[in-house]
Order: structure tokens, then C-alpha cells, then sequence
């Protein structure tokens, strides 16, 4: 692997890692602290921030050569129609069902956005469609075009992914304690139709809703 290849991946690592802190709590209380009735436009910012970094980096990583590493054949038309265009279905009907929520946009016309559990529609099937949608796109992708550099970029992502998932939930349970967690024990994180665990007494999966670590897929 080159240069090139090397700096792609920790071009990624280091946008994954960034788009993660400014995601956390103790980041955001200070951003309040210090902005203070600006900081409803945080998460505008972030948004904005976030799109052009990575427009940055996908410009970066389609400007570099980067060998194949498979023969395509009839595996790019099979991963289209089986990958690629759920996956892309599947994100376009969670981006427009909270693009506002989660993009900032609504704090251009909404002095206090409020925060709401989304539980209806495609969130009856799984917890985070966007992040199923992204994966199963992204890995379409990678074997439409199996190169060097999408490889490194799906690989980062899809671990960026699952781990920021994990942080996530965290927080969701924080925020609506036992609605969340009777909601995680009744829907699967990524995959449709993946059983629930058996709850304890308490009515809880594995007796705790902070116990997320071994929470299924």
C-alpha cells in the first residue's frame, strides 16, 4: 500500500474520529457554554462541517490511482441489484423521514427543536436505519468498483459505524431511560428480524439498559 493509500486512511480515521467527538456531550456542553444562544446552530454547523469534509475526502480518494483487487464479472451487476439499491432506498427513506431532526435545519425556524424517539415507519423494524442503508450501500459499491481505496474506506467506516452505534445508544438511553430501552428490547440495531433477548424480571434486557455492549445487531 502507498502513500496515498496510507494517507486515505487516516484521512478517514481522523474524520470519523472528529464527527465523533463533536458529537459528544462533554464537547457540546462546552460549545453551549461558550456560544451560548448560538448554539442552537450547533448542529447546523456540524452538519455543514461534516458534508464538506467528507466531500473533501471522497474528491481525495477518487483523485488517487488505486489497483483492483478483484475480478468484477457479474458480481457488480448481483451487488447492484442486491446491495446497492436497497441500501440507497433504504437511506433515502430515513433521511427524509429525520433530515430536519437530526441536519440543524429546523433550528432556522424553531428557537428551542425539539428532541423526539422516532419509533414509527422503518424504525419499526430496525433502531438505525440509516446506519443499515449506509453499510449495505457501501459495501455494494465496494464490489461494483473492488479497489484498494474503497476497501480502506468501507472497512473504516463500517467500524466507525458499529462503534458509534454502541456510543449512541448510550446516549439514547440517558435521554429516555426505560421508553429506550423497552424500544432496544423490542427492535434489532441493524438487521430485520433478528430475535429479542429474553428480558429480565425487571422487564430490561440483560438486567440493565447501560449494559448496551453486547446488545444484538
Amino acid at each position: 500500500m502507498d502513500s496515498n493509500h496510507w494517507l486515505l486512511a487516516f484521512l478517514w480515521i481522523l474524520y470519523c474520529s472528529i464527527h465523533s467527538l463533536l458529537a459528544t456531550r462533554v464537547v457540546k456542553l462546552f460549545a453551549k457554554k461558550i456560544a451560548n444562544n448560538f448554539y442552537r446552530y450547533y448542529r447546523l454547523a456540524y452538519t455543514i462541517l461534516a458534508a464538506v469534509s467528507l466531500l473533501f475526502i471522497l474528491y481525495f480518494q477518487y483523485f488517487i490511482t488505486s489497483p483492483f483487487l478483484i475480478k468484477q464479472g457479474a458480481i457488480k451487476y448481483i451487488s447492484s441489484i442486491i446491495l446497492v439499491f436497497p441500501g440507497l432506498t433504504i437511506m433515502i427513506i430515513s433521511i427524509l423521514k429525520y433530515f430536519k431532526l437530526l441536519s440543524g435545519i429546523r433550528t432556522l425556524y424553531e428557537a428551542e427543536p425539539s428532541t423526539e424517539l422516532l419509533r414509527g415507519g422503518i424504525h419499526n423494524y430496525v433502531r438505525h436505519p440509516l446506519y443499515s442503508g449506509t453499510l449495505i450501500f457501501i459495501w455494494g459499491l465496494f464490489f461494483i468498483f473492488p479497489m484498494l481505496n474503497n476497501l480502506i474506506a468501507v472497512i473504516i467506516i463500517t467500524g466507525y459505524v458499529l462503534v458509534g452505534i454502541r456510543l449512541e445508544e448510550k446516549k439514547l438511553l440517558i435521554d429516555f431511560g426505560n421508553m429506550y430501552a423497552d424500544y432496544m428490547n423490542r427492535v434489532p440495531m441493524l438487521i430485520p428480524g433478528l430475535k429479542s433477548p429474553k428480558q429480565n424480571k425487571k422487564g430490561r434486557p440483560f438486567g440493565s439498559p447501560l449494559n448496551f455492549w453486547k446488545y444484538r445487531f
